[in-house]
């Protein structure tokens, strides 16, 4: 059930999204899918910790998924700052980042939606997203539903 896998993920970053005032939600329901649930424990860690990180302080996080059409798809949504047109579609590069500074300052290696892109695929998958600049970002991926 992705949405279990979800509010797990949700859970361990609970204390992240406190200090930084964001509030963090996970759609109540089901969604069962045929993947590895480790490893799509560690995208949804991986997409919802980036969620929170570049996300402003009194932002939101929230997480969903449905199933249609034989796969289920979970969407990881933010109120964030965005990214630019010109990064969007290098966000899934190895050790891309699209502020440099920004980054230093939250952490991280610029791997973690590289990883997610790996994982989803892996699964038989596909991984997206799409912003708009100071708006927030959604990142959405898709697997079999069971």
């Amino acid at each position: 059930d992705l949405l279990e896998l979800a509010r797990d993920a949700a859970e361990s970053l609970r204390p992240l999204a406190e200090r930084r005032r964001v509030r963090l939600s996970v759609v109540p329901g089901s969604a069962p899918g045929r993947a590895d649930p480790g490893q799509l424990r560690q995208v949804l860690v991986n997409l919802i910790a980036n969620a929170i990180k570049f996300n402003k302080e009194g932002g939101s996080v929230s997480v969903s998924a449905r199933v249609r059409d034989g796969l289920v798809e979970v969407s990881v949504e933010d109120t964030g700052l965005g990214i630019p047109p010109g990064d969007l579609p290098r966000v899934f590069e190895r050790f891309y980042r699209v502020d440099k500074a920004r980054s230093r300052e939250q952490g991280g290696t610029g791997l973690g939606l590289s990883i997610a892109k790996h994982l989803v695929e892996a699964n038989g998958g596909s991984i997206a997203a799409e912003s708009a600049e100071g708006q927030g970002s959604v990142f959405r991926f898709h697997v079999s539903a069971a």
